[in-house]
């Protein structure tokens, strides 16, 4: 996206402060707030959202410490186990409310899979995980948020562009008071980016609004919709859980590609197979049958052998397009089959 010299020139001189929300005061957050107005009348956003976006912004320096915190951990630690993650993200509550809204919205949710090939429970699994079925969606005042974030420096350029989409929702008629969320930039039921939420949420009502915070049926719609985006394949599941013979030669079955994303989730998984051919090296569906004999999947054992492995296909992928964690993307297929059964 094209920028005006003198704009590019503002960038590079606040790029080059690097930690500047740490080495400045309010004054230096004021000047850097002007830079950003400059970049969103430059990009099309109006005076009007200009001013009811930047009304209130203010350096929040809780949001930058949160944001320093991520990842975390030391290099070679040892992974956590993920049966706690599972009982804690797959839990009663959690399960039952699914089930209760799967049965409620099945003529929706049955229309919407229909048009996108995105099965039911997965919209319903993704509405739990990310905000508990809209019982926890944020309190940040997200242009705060985003601003604090683009002003730190650690990552300017991502900020900024979801700062100037959160303005560009006010501009297709989202009020100003509905732009809060997590710390991170994320709103609403689905927890969309807004630059994800400019692309991808859908009005699904017909009221001509994509209304992810409040209507169920947009909220779902927004979210299967992200998926046949992401490439999510018709009739194909996301996984299943399979015991793992001992004898399994697992250095042979390693995979051989470096992900330019994620690289440490994907080096979890071993390389592809078909389902005939996981079959003929021993291993046991312990929920389902197996899928078509042609299908892909690797292999992920995320509590190590002698521990329930899965078998993951292309649409396990995803669903780490929406977050890219084995345990979220497993958790969410799981909380997915729960709710379906």
């Amino acid at each position: 996206m094209g920028r005006i010299t003198t704009i590019l020139f503002t960038i590079t001189a606040w790029g080059a402060l690097g930690g500047a929300a740490e080495e400045s005061g309010d004054a230096g957050f004021e000047a850097f707030l002007a830079s950003l107005r400059a970049q969103a009348a430059a990009r099309g956003v109006s005076a009007q959202a200009i001013e009811a976006g930047f009304a209130g912004v203010t350096l929040n320096r809780r949001v930058i410490e949160l944001d320093r915190a991520q990842p975390g951990g030391p290099v070679n630690a040892r992974p956590p186990k993920f049966e706690p993650y599972r009982r804690s993200h797959v839990d009663t509550p959690r399960i039952e409310r699914g089930r209760a809204i799967y049965q409620a919205t099945r003529a929706r949710l049955t229309a919407i899979e229909r048009e996108t090939g995105v099965p039911e429970s997965i919209m319903v699994a993704i509405w739990g995980h990310e905000s508990s079925y809209g019982a926890v969606t944020g309190k940040f005042d997200l242009p705060s948020a985003l601003a604090s974030l683009a002003y730190d420096g650690r990552r300017r350029a991502l900020f900024t562009d979801e700062f100037i989409a959160a303005l560009k929702m006010i501009d297709r008629g989202v009020p100003r008071e509905r732009l809060r969320g997590s710390w991170a930039g994320a709103t609403g039921n689905p927890q969309f980016l807004p630059s994800v939420y400019l692309r991808l949420a859908r009005d699904a009502d017909g009221d001509g609004r994509a209304d992810i915070w409040t209507s169920e049926a947009d909220t779902l719609a927004s979210i299967a919709n992200y998926f046949a985006d992401a490439g999510w394949r018709r009739g194909i599941p996301w996984g299943f859980a399979v015991s793992v013979p001992a004898g399994l030669d697992r250095a042979g079955l390693a995979g051989r590609t470096v992900a330019p994303r994620c690289p440490k989730v994907f080096e979890r998984h071993s390389r592809w197979l078909t389902m005939r051919e996981w079959r003929a090296l021993g291993l046991v569906p312990l929920d389902r049958p197996w899928p078509g004999d042609e299908v892909l999947a690797t292999l992920i054992e995320p509590d190590g052998p002698g521990k329930t492995g899965y078998l993951t296909t292309g649409n396990y992928r995803v669903i780490l397009d929406y977050n890219c964690s084995n345990f979220y993307a497993l958790s969410v297929g799981l909380l997915a089959d729960a709710v379906e059964r």
